[in-house]
C-alpha cells in the first residue's frame, strides 16, 4: 500500500455489492447507450429507487474496466475528494499520479478547481486508454462545496471517447451542470424510469406467477427497494392474493346487497 493510500477508506473505492434480484435489460441497454452517445450519466433518484442497484449491474455488464467511488459529506473537501476519485482511477490507469494532483490541490487557486480538472484529464489521457466506467456514488451530499460546479462542468467536456462518468445522486446537480444535457454530454435518467414496469415487475416475480407480480407492482408503484423487498418476504404474495380476494368479495357483495358484509367470525 502506498503512503498517499495509508488513511483512505477503502469501502468507499470499492464496487458496491449490492447485486440485483433480476437484471433489468431496458435500463441496461440505455446506459449501455449512454456511454457510447454522452461523456456523463447521472441516475437521479430517492433512496430505494435502486440507484446504486443499477450502477452496480451496469458495472458487470459494461465490458470496461470500473472505477469506484462512494462520496461522504467529508468528501466535500476538494484535496479529499481529489484523493479518493485519482486513487481508484488509477487502480486501472496507471498513469494516474495522485501526489502531483494533490499537490495541485495545494498549489491552484481555491476559486479554480476548473485547473484540476484539466490535470485529472491530462493524467488521464497518458498512455493507452482502455475503455474505463468511473462511478461516483451520492455526489449529492457535496453539492453544497464551491468547487463541485466549475470542477464537473470542466470535467465533463474533456473526457476522453474512451472514458465514462456514471454518478448517482438524490437529487439533479446544480443547474449548470444538468443543463450540459443540451450539448450531448450529459443524460440523465430519471426516477420515473427506475420504476419498475409490469413486466420486470412479473420477472422479479417468476417462481412465484404473474398474480402477485400485478399486485406487488400496483401496491409499490414499481419502487425498486419496496417490489423486491415485497417479492423476498415469504408469504407476502399469498397474503396480497389473499387480500385482492376478500376485497372483490366485499366490493362484490356489497354492489348485491346495498350493505357491507361482515366476515368477522
Amino acid at each position: 500500500m502506498k503512503k498517499d493510500e495509508a488513511h483512505l477508506i477503502h469501502e468507499k473505492i470499492a464496487v458496491s455489492d449490492s447485486l440485483p434480484r433480476v437484471s433489468r435489460p431496458r435500463l441496461l441497454k440505455l446506459l449501455a447507450e449512454n456511454a457510447v452517445s454522452c461523456n456523463a450519466t447521472i441516475i437521479n433518484g430517492r433512496a430505494g429507487t435502486g440507484k446504486t442497484t443499477l450502477a452496480v449491474d451496469f458495472a458487470r455488464h459494461a465490458g470496461r474496466a470500473v472505477c469506484w467511488y462512494k462520496v461522504d459529506a467529508a468528501d466535500s473537501d476538494l484535496r479529499l475528494f481529489c484523493k479518493y476519485l485519482s486513487t481508484t482511477v488509477r487502480a486501472q490507469h496507471s498513469s494516474m499520479n495522485t501526489e502531483r494532483l494533490l499537490q495541485l490541490t495545494e498549489t491552484v487557486e481555491s476559486d479554480r478547481p476548473e485547473l484540476l480538472a484539466e490535470a485529472f484529464v491530462f493524467q488521464l489521457s497518458e498512455g493507452a486508454v482502455e475503455p474505463l466506467l468511473i462511478v461516483v456514488e451520492d455526489l449529492h451530499l457535496v453539492y453544497d462545496a464551491d468547487w463541485v460546479v466549475p470542477f464537473f462542468r470542466r470535467l465533463l467536456p474533456l473526457l476522453p471517447a474512451q472514458v465514462h462518468l456514471l454518478i448517482t445522486c438524490r437529487s439533479l446537480p446544480p443547474a449548470p451542470l444538468w443543463r450540459l444535457r443540451s450539448k450531448q454530454m450529459l443524460r440523465v435518467v430519471e426516477e420515473t424510469e427506475l420504476a419498475f414496469n409490469l413486466d420486470e415487475a412479473i420477472s422479479l416475480f417468476e417462481s412465484l406467477g404473474a398474480e402477485p407480480a400485478r399486485l406487488a407492482w400496483h401496491q409499490t408503484n414499481g419502487r425498486a427497494a419496496t417490489i423486491a423487498e415485497f417479492a423476498a418476504t415469504p408469504g407476502r404474495a399469498g397474503r396480497a392474493i389473499a387480500d385482492s380476494l376478500l376485497m372483490l368479495k366485499r366490493s362484490t357483495f356489497t354492489s348485491l346487497t346495498g350493505q357491507s358484509p361482515d366476515f368477522q367470525t
